[in-house]
């Protein structure tokens, strides 16, 4: 079976639960980040969006509220960058990747003079402030201690040092800190806080992962499951061979991509979608999931959204799939005299047809009802 680009896009919001296409009953936050696996989350704010936008009827408030009771947690399973996970979950992802991140980082970390005893001393120092502290602490209170034991912070140490405890099962980021304008959220003991660890042998923890991203993120192809996994290729030959017998198998442009088979069942009929605008946070998984993002941004409109390839992706207005513009909040008078809905200004590539210009002012109105519940 062929499908052509746009419409593997669209099947691409589907699968991601963006734009839902069956009767169920809707998502809850927690539902939203378990079929994701692993949601994009160094923009914490913007990972809220990410999973709200996805669980339509959701408020921040009840986002913030699977998080505060441990349900949801955020810390470094993939590439080494933050990613929001269901506290089950993060171990057993953790038990495929940690290694390799480690070994990834090594150089950096002689560069920095981190040493085994350093880790050793940072990993006391912070259980020994989480017995004194209720249980959870902020950034600043962590390098702040490690800063008095004698631990130089400077130079991205800091940084560092909590990224190697998280990634040893240490430390997680838990409950949302409030005084932080809910943009932040307490370090707390992983131990303490997951009380429900599933735990998985290798293979089944391969096939897991595999068969999770691909109906999660399908259409996907495995160069675009390696880079987001950044697993061996042997392991992730492993994992498509345990997980295979349950996706279907599409074509476009040459490209074998596989997906779920419900997503395939709609190439049979119409794909929805073709005529939804919507608004999505920068780095959310419907551009961050893939290597070849080109099915969503046009290799013209790259440098727009990502500005000097640095990382760095705004967030994006998506209509029919294609990425049409990009979005933020307004910071001056003038802006805020062109903003949607007082919460959206929107940076468009091309003119909007009026059916277009309508439903992106119906998308700013349910991100700012969404922003103030």
């Amino acid at each position: 079976m062929t499908t052509s680009v746009a419409t593997l896009a669209r099947l691409r919001l589907a699968a991601q639960g963006i734009l839902p296409t069956s009767t169920s009953p809707t998502p809850g936050p927690v539902d939203v980040v378990r079929s994701m696996t692993a949601l994009q989350g160094q923009d914490f704010p913007g990972a809220l969006w990410s999973i709200g936008l996805r669980s339509p009827g959701s408020s921040r408030t009840d986002i913030e509220a699977a998080f505060n009771r441990g349900e949801l947690v955020r810390s470094s399973p993939l590439r080494g960058t933050l990613h929001v996970t269901v506290a089950e979950d993060l171990g057993w992802i953790l038990s495929l990747t940690a290694e390799r991140m480690a070994k990834g980082q090594a150089t950096r970390h002689r560069q920095l003079e981190i040493t085994t005893p350093d880790v050793d001393q940072v990993r006391g120092v912070a259980l020994a402030l989480l017995e004194v502290s209720g249980g959870r602490v902020t950034r600043d209170e962590l390098t702040a201690a490690f800063e008095q034991a004698g631990q130089s912070t400077k130079a991205q140490r800091g940084y560092h040092f909590l990224f190697l405890l998280c990634l040893e099962g240490t430390l997680v980021q838990g409950p949302i800190n409030s005084d932080g304008n809910g943009n932040s959220q307490f370090y707390v003991s992983a131990r303490e806080w997951i009380k429900n660890p599933r735990t998985l042998d290798r293979g089944d923890a391969l096939a897991e992962l595999a068969l999770r991203y691909f109906r999660s993120h399908g259409p996907a192809t495995v160069s675009d499951f390696q880079w987001w996994s950044k697993l061996t290729l042997a392991d992730i030959r492993a994992g498509l061979d345990g997980a295979v017998g349950e996706l279907e198998t599409i074509e476009c442009k040459g490209a074998t991509y596989y997906l779920a088979p419900d997503t395939a069942e709609l190439i049979g009929g119409t794909v929805p979608g073709s005529r939804s605008v919507l608004l999505l946070p920068g780095f959310d998984e419907y551009l961050l999931g893939y290597t070849d993002r080109s099915a969503a941004l046009a290799p013209e409109h790259a440098p727009l959204t990502v500005p000097g390839n640095n990382g760095m992706f705004k967030a994006t207005v998506v209509t029919g799939g294609k990425v049409a513009g990009t979005w933020r909040k307004a910071q001056t008078a003038a802006e805020r005299e062109r903003q949607r809905a007082g919460a959206v200004l929107p940076e468009l590539f091309a003119a909007l047809t009026p059916n277009q210009d309508k439903a992106l002012d119906k998308a700013a109105k349910a991100y700012a009802r969404w922003l103030n519940n």
